[in-house]
């Protein structure tokens, strides 16, 4: 049995839509950690994150907004997610934006270092999130996490990375959105990207494994960073940032079933759940029902509506 240990990280201050900060909430209402303990795990609920006292920064881009909400958030979820690998447990974060993950990967690093493990980052959304404060143009730090976790310039306002990710050990995986500026600092990157194209014609399973295959070969750790957006949104509609073309869902649970069957998954975030967009918790329920995937349980073992 896994010790998993539930971080909320109520953040909205990476994007303009107001809601996702009551993220975390609404993960716990839907039943995530019971659905954790029915499949033989321990939870620990560390409460939700709160913004320390902030610095006063600026960036030489006048579109960047939140900055030092964003880096206070990203050094306080940094530390929580060390702290909660270092106790042995499997961090999952319950988001909150996709800021988060400046914060819950750069801990994950912090962890990885001091261990003498490579870390590997999959990041399951419909976006590259490759923007630096600097080339962004809509200003929503969100866009930005795969940036600093890999090293990018651009970053003077937040703590050094502590030891960036090779792009080798990063897979994009699902995505669907990429502005022009990501799009030309990717080609320069040795980036793994299985865009929806990819895995139409490929399949769903063959570039995960291909990946997984690298990570267990190397004895890395495997940070997955879940985005809303990564499901298509007629059955994920809670989110703000919608893409039509995501994944279904029995593609979104295969994959999850493939990360279980590979015990390589080491800490988690869920990010981008907005539920002041979503349909009577229809989003929430789905997230957790994919996080019970990836801890074990399989498709086929829940009774449908007509059986119950």
């Amino acid at each position: 049995m896994s010790k998993t240990i539930l971080i909320g990280a109520p953040i909205d201050s990476g994007q303009r839509y107001p809601g996702c900060l009551m993220g975390p909430s609404a993960y716990r209402v839907a039943g995530l950690a019971q659905a954790i303990r029915d499949l033989g795990h321990g939870v620990e609920d560390w409460g939700d994150v709160a913004l320390p006292d902030l610095k006063p920064l600026t960036c030489p881009n006048p579109a960047v907004h939140s900055l030092a909400e964003t880096v206070g958030w990203t050094e306080t979820l940094a530390d929580r997610t060390d702290d909660a690998l270092s106790q042995g447990g499997l961090p999952i974060i319950l988001g909150g934006d996709h800021s988060l993950a400046l914060g819950s990967v750069a801990g994950a690093a912090a962890y990885a270092r001091r261990n003498a493990r490579p870390l590997f980052l999959l990041w399951l959304d419909a976006h590259s999130d490759f923007h630096t404060p600097l080339t962004t143009t809509s200003g929503n730090l969100h866009g930005t996490p795969v940036a600093y976790v890999a090293g990018r310039d651009g970053f003077d306002a937040f703590p050094p990375f502590p030891a960036p990710i090779p792009p080798q050990n990063i897979c994009l995986y699902g995505i669907r959105s990429v502005d022009p500026a990501e799009h030309a600092a990717l080609l320069t990157h040795d980036i793994a990207i299985n865009d929806m194209r990819v895995l139409d014609e490929n399949g769903i399973v063959a570039p995960l494994r291909a990946f997984l295959d690298r990570v267990r070969a190397a004895g890395g750790m495997l940070h997955v960073s879940l985005d809303v957006d990564f499901l298509d949104p007629s059955i994920a509609p809670a989110v703000g940032t919608t893409v039509p073309g995501g994944t279904t869902f029995r593609e979104a649970h295969l994959v999850m079933e493939l990360l279980h069957e590979s015990a390589l998954v080491t800490s988690l975030d869920l990010v981008e759940l907005n539920p002041f967009l979503d349909e009577r918790g229809r989003t929430a329920r789905l997230m957790v029902d994919l996080v019970a995937s990836l801890m074990g349980r399989k498709v086929f073992d829940r009774p449908t509506r007509g059986h119950m």
